[in-house]
């Protein structure tokens, strides 16, 4: 990976056991710990710094703004949790990871929403962690395949919880710290909804996070899709230099794409999906940590056709700012489901989300070639059930408790840790003034009519070119209009934005490439086969060196797809 935080509670002669020291931008070793960092944005204000001395050690990956300007942030949290304690690192603002060794404590932090995972195991002798799970991965002796984590997966494209496919291999707790010993929680992450200016303080927050991101070097890029979403990073204090949109063949999404980034003077280049849009190599599937399925990377095949030195994106901005999780009210029509844009009130929580939010796919017809002891979406269910008991300390509802879900299993993430190890990558939707107004704004106030009301304070144009399958401002007759074209002959229905991954798929002939004489496999569904495809190339590419169980689970004999018991 060309970003990177790996270490090891132990000295440098530990952390050399398992990686090149010279292979990082800096390590750097306390009383407790040692930490290496490779990162392109290393030294950049704002970015990942690093500190060790004889007052201890502190180590800021990723993006780490402060509430004061300093030159030395890592200095600077030192001191200030060796004076009061752990709970200071909630001053650290964005996406990150945070290391500090004070001699009496040292722990490793995630952000509160953890939109980095830190993995770790405990190799001989010695505590391992990291963000590349992977490479953490590569320090157990003998793994073992987790049969309950492979199944979360196959049916839902996310392993839950702080799991991995590995039963050594774990991740540090949501909104959480690693200790040498154990695993302890914050509590930074909780709702609590107040009333406020909901639509004013979305807008300002929105402007100051933009802005705290708008200095990155170089040539800036953009994400940019026809939504809501990415046009605010343009009517914003970014300076984009070129936008890029991916997109299914002939769609209208790059046409509209190209309109807005016209209106605010920037480049426009759009990739229509080609046989490059479905990476099925280790490589790409690597930036899914073995937790996540690769199907979210959209823009994998051409970040090399992109001329930026950073990029932004809008992701989470539709989890944190609209309520993606939330559950809907729906109006049941001729055996179409119609949304609505006020919320359900009546709703089994885990059954909403495995059936509406996570990527649900039944194994119910071959229960038993993969050895699912009871029907498919009682299994997903149940698995998503214990979420909510894991968390229900942290939401004060239904409504907060599938949005709390949501976010601690984001399965998108692979999405930036893609853009992560290719360019300079801005998350500001991990923004700490973002992220707390999420947390006290009530649900019914967080949706898409919410976020537009925001945008259009901070620039009253910006939704000239509306998106191609929003033409009206309801949702709700969005939704009629797409019922009505796709049961209306000669009326074109509106189209997905991101391209069809079934048409892609046999466009690439992947069946022959990847499951040749598995033709079981091959009748699945195209979600589930790419999965497994995830699944079993993480898992061999270890099994390479130590899991001897990876390739008995997941390259059965040609007759039959079985999950064997581990």
């Amino acid at each position: 990976m060309n970003r990177e935080l790996f270490g090891v509670f132990g000295d440098r002669a530990a952390f050399a056991r398992f990686r090149e020291p010279s292979s990082f931008d800096c390590v750097v070793e306390g009383d407790s710990m040692t930490v290496g960092v490779r990162d392109v944005g290393f030294g950049i204000p704002g970015r990942t710094d690093a500190h060790a001395g004889d007052d201890g050690l502190c180590v800021l990956w990723g993006e780490a703004y402060l509430p004061e300007a300093t030159t030395t942030p890592a200095k600077r949290m030192l001191e200030r949790a060796l004076a009061a304690g752990p709970d200071v690192l909630a001053d650290v603002n964005g996406s990150h990871l945070a290391a500090v060794d004070g001699g009496d404590s040292a722990y490793v932090a995630t952000d509160p929403a953890r939109t980095w995972d830190c993995f770790y195991t405990d190799a001989p002798g010695v505590r391992v962690f990291g963000s590349d799970a992977f490479e953490v991965a590569r320090a157990i002796p003998d793994p073992t395949v987790r049969r309950d984590s492979l199944l979360e997966f196959l049916h839902l494209g996310v392993v839950l919880g702080d799991a991995t496919l590995v039963d050594e291999l774990r991740r540090v707790p949501f909104d959480g710290r690693l200790h040498a010993d154990r695993t302890e929680t914050f509590d930074r992450f909780a709702y609590r909804p107040t009333e406020f200016d909901h639509v004013e303080q979305l807008a300002v927050r929105l402007e100051r996070a933009l802005e705290r991101r708008a200095r990155l070097p170089g040539r800036k890029g953009l994400l940019l899709s026809a939504g809501y979403d990415s046009r605010a990073f343009l009517a914003g204090a970014t300076d984009v230099n070129a936008c890029y949109t991916v997109t299914r063949q002939g769609g209208r999404e790059a046409a509209v794409a190209g309109r807005i980034a016209d209106q605010y003077g920037s480049d426009h280049d759009a990739f229509e999906a080609d046989g490059d849009y479905l990476n099925t190599d280790f490589e790409t599937i690597r930036y899914a940590n073995g937790i996540r399925e690769s199907i979210h990377i959209h823009q994998g095949g051409y970040a090399d056709r992109m001329d930026a030195d950073a990029m932004y994106h809008g992701l989470l901005f539709d989890t944190f700012l609209r309520g993606h999780f939330l559950p809907r009210d729906a109006v049941e029509a001729w055996g179409y489901r119609l949304p609505r844009s006020k919320l359900a009130t009546d709703f089994d929580p885990a059954r909403r989300l495995v059936t509406d939010k996570f990527g649900f796919v039944p194994l119910s017809d071959r229960a038993a070639d993969f050895g699912v002891g009871v029907e498919s979406l009682d299994f997903a269910r149940d698995a998503v059930d214990r979420e909510f008991d894991r968390l229900d300390d942290r939401y004060d509802s239904p409504h907060n408790g599938c949005a709390a879900v949501g976010v601690a299993n984001q399965p998108t993430h692979p999405f930036r840790t893609h853009l992560a190890n290719h360019f300079l990558e801005a998350f500001p939707a991990a923004d700490a003034e973002l992220l707390d107004w999420h947390l006290r704004t009530p649900p019914e106030h967080r949706n898409t009519r919410t976020f537009r009301r925001a945008l259009e304070r901070i620039d009253s144009d910006v939704l000239r070119h509306r998106p191609p399958d929003r033409p009206h401002d309801s949702a709700t007759l969005n939704e009629i209009e797409q019922f009505v074209r796709a049961r209306t002959p000669f009326l074109e229905s509106f189209e997905n934005a991101w391209p069809d991954r079934r048409r892609e798929y046999d466009r690439a002939n992947l069946d022959a490439e990847l499951f040749p004489d598995r033709p079981a496999i091959q009748e699945l569904p195209v979600r589930l086969k790419l999965r497994i495809n995830d699944a079993r190339t993480w898992l061999g590419r270890l099994e390479r060196d130590s899991a001897p169980e990876a390739r008995a689970i997941l390259s059965p004999p040609a007759d039959r797809f079985r999950l064997r018991s581990v």
